[in-house]
């Protein structure tokens, strides 16, 4: 996507042009859709000819194929710090924008405000939802605005919801909800459908959004994978959004595996996914009077009644015996499964067994044991010895019988633990950028909810609810969009660059023996906003740096300035290193020889930071010690006289890696402020290995 050049045609028939130099005959028919507002774009239906003409035409930038991205699907605020009683500015808090939605005590939206309600059928804004917008590029019946997958709904009541004491699932972790800034306004942009997230109505929301006048945008979708920028429609949007002072926060992605992460960008904000001190458990109690903690977010009450318990395999005569006990789709015998609880050797055998009319059911939880899953019927999923000792005892037991109780919450002391699903890194198109940035809550969260989706997620599940406790990166995601707001509600002159590193330099040191992926799979840590709020020195990046980073990188003066516009040329020396961008997390990637896993390194990195904190400090650099590297700064001693000043420094990393990584830090200290930097040396060819 290019820049908008005020110079030449209006942009529609601009791409209208230029789909006629190609030789497309039917222009009206192929266009999809252009991009005219925030930049300059289009979608297009091509043949693998016409494709190929295109990206050789003079005026484009990079062409890429439309892609389907996914969903990355209380007490959370309170845990975080960010309690109702701390200091907020309610008056700027009400004039930020996020792109219960009650909006009692808001005035006008803020006169900086250029989008529209267009949410379509069933739907209306209000002084809170102050703006709405629906895409969908296919043809479709489809044209409101309103959730219905529960999703969006969930997640901006987490970043901007406003308050409502005794929100709960069905009495289940009761509590004042509340979204991070309760007096923000949300702007709606659906893009998503059922069936997914098309590349080409990211795009346009991405449009409309900076063109709206948006302060944040929180996107909690992503790919399968990570892209290169030029075929990333996040990547590239959010890049437009960043020219304008829009920070953009999106969610790492659910995958869980190493070098999984697909938010790599520098300019986005990217999340991963934590637990908080609150879990959700349902117990188990055997016939025999055995008890055991199973997970699950399970609103049924059995009464402490005991009902016969069957395996999978016993009330099935139409698949072979390992289907059958797994409770397989369309596998249990609707007949054989009423009035009793079906034990499953998969976790989805639960979804069956609420197909085929259980009771209820117990299912092995397939390695998934720290977060809890809205259940459609009494069910509860159970851990290894746990789930075997269930059954052994139906496969021993004449009459066996069980009883699942309702879930119930219970305090959680080990606690941030980053999530089994959240997709971690290193960065595998930017070696050099750690990613994920941070962690936030994500597991087990209670927020806001549609009344027209299911709970549970199944569609035969017919309960309607205000209210939902879901898990994922894209609850985390929100919970930063929301402590960014927060941030820039204090601090509104802040750029979006300087929001992202006071919430990643005051984050919580996370503990490496708990989450052995270490930074790769919480980035800087868990986030800390009331302290971000006060963070004494950001480390801002602008618009040049990330053009010296891009021609760094490869990218030509004509696709650059296509994207920026200006007269910039990569050849004049704008070239960045991707390890010295001023960012606030410090990676050095290491490639060792086939067959040795050793190797020394040295590397001199380069960092500003701005003062703003006390006019008047002296910071001392502070570093980790080992005996495998060294991390000298030069100079040790930072001494800021205004506020808003600027100092550089360097950072000599030097020692030798002997396996995968290396996790150090840097932390800039003038006795009232802590601003901690992770420094990451790891071996990259390790990594290559491990794909």
């Amino acid at each position: 996507m290019g820049n908008l050049d005020e110079r030449h045609e209006s942009p529609s028939l601009h791409h209208f042009n230029i789909l006629q130099d190609i030789g497309i005959r039917s222009v009206r028919q192929s266009l999809v859709r252009s991009y005219t507002r925030s930049f300059n774009g289009f979608a297009a239906y091509l043949t693998a000819q016409e494709q190929e003409k295109l990206a050789d035409h003079e005026k484009v930038v990079s062409i890429f194929p439309s892609t389907t991205f996914r969903p990355q699907t209380t007490r959370s605020w309170d845990f975080v710090g960010l309690t109702e009683k701390v200091h907020r500015n309610p008056t700027i808090e009400s004039d930020i924008i996020i792109g219960s939605f009650n909006d009692k005590g808001l005035g006008p939206p803020p006169k900086k405000w250029k989008g529209v309600c267009k949410g379509g059928r069933n739907f209306t804004c209000n002084k809170k939802i102050i703006g709405a917008r629906s895409y969908n590029s296919k043809p479709s019946t489809d044209i409101s605005a309103r959730d219905i997958v529960g999703h969006g709904t969930h997640t901006a009541s987490i970043a901007a919801g406003n308050y409502v004491k005794d929100a709960s699932f069905y009495g289940i972790a009761k509590g004042t909800a509340r979204g991070g800034v309760p007096s923000s306004r949300i702007a709606a942009y659906k893009a998503c459908r059922r069936s997914g997230c098309v590349t080409e109505d990211i795009l346009a929301a991405f449009d409309d959004a900076i063109a709206d006048g948006v302060d944040i945008i929180t996107i909690s979708i992503g790919g399968d994978r990570a892209s290169k920028f030029d075929n990333d429609p996040i990547a590239i949007g959010s890049l437009h959004a960043a020219q304008k002072a829009i920070l953009v926060v999106q969610s790492a992605g659910n995958d869980g595996n190493r070098r999984s992460i697909s938010s790599i960008a520098p300019w986005i904000f990217s999340v991963a996914a934590s637990s908080t001190d609150r879990g959700i458990i349902s117990k188990v109690t055997l016939g025999n009077g055995r008890i055991f903690t199973g997970t699950s977010v399970n609103s049924f009450n059995l009464n402490g009644t005991t009902f016969p318990l069957v395996y999978g395999k016993d009330v099935s005569a139409l698949c072979d015996e390992l289907s059958a006990q797994s409770c397989v789709t369309e596998c249990l015998d609707g007949d054989l499964v009423k009035g009793k609880i079906v034990l499953c050797d998969e976790f989805d055998g639960i979804n069956e067994a609420f197909r085929a009319g259980a009771l209820g059911s117990i299912a092995l939880d397939d390695g998934i044991g720290d977060i809890s899953f809205v259940v459609p019927l009494p069910a509860s999923a159970l851990h290894g010895q746990n789930f075997f000792t269930a059954q052994s005892y139906v496969n021993s037991t004449k009459a066996p019988k069980v009883d699942i109780l309702a879930s119930e919450s219970i305090r959680n002391l080990d606690t941030p633990r980053v999530a089994s699903f959240s997709s971690k890194g290193p960065n595998t198109i930017i070696p050099d950028i750690l990613k994920p940035d941070v962690t936030a809550p994500g597991i087990e969260i209670l927020a806001a909810f549609s009344p027209k989706a299911s709970p549970s997620e199944n569609l035969y599940d017919e309960r309607s609810v205000n209210y939902n406790i879901l898990s994922g990166t894209s609850m985390a995601c929100p919970h930063v969009a929301g402590a960014a707001a927060y941030v820039k509600s204090l601090h509104p002159d802040w750029s979006p660059s300087a929001i992202k590193s006071a919430l990643m330099t005051t984050a919580w040191k996370m503990n490496a023996s708990k989450d052995s992926d270490a930074e790769f799979a919480y980035g800087s840590g868990h986030i800390d906003p009331v302290k971000a709020a006060n963070p004494g020195l950001v480390y801002e990046a602008i618009q040049e740096d990330y053009v010296q980073l891009l021609c760094g990188l490869g990218y030509d003066t004509p696709s650059i300035r296509r994207v920026f516009g200006g007269n910039i040329s990569c050849s004049n020396g704008l070239k960045m290193k991707p390890n010295n961008l001023n960012y606030p997390s410090m990676t050095i990637s290491i490639k060792t020889t086939p067959g040795n896993k050793s190797r020394t390194f040295s590397e001199k990195l380069t960092r500003t930071v701005t003062n703003v904190g006390s006019a008047n400090s002296t910071y001392k650099a502070l570093t980790s010690k080992s005996s495998d590297y060294n991390v000298t700064v030069n100079p040790s001693v930072l001494t800021f006289e205004a506020l808003n000043e600027k100092k550089s420094f360097e950072v000599l990393v030097s020692g030798k890696i002997n396996g995968d990584m290396i996790s150090a830090a840097l932390e800039w200290s003038d006795g009232l402020h802590n601003v901690r930097s992770p420094i990451v040396v790891y071996n990259s060819a390790e990594e290559s290995l491990n794909l």
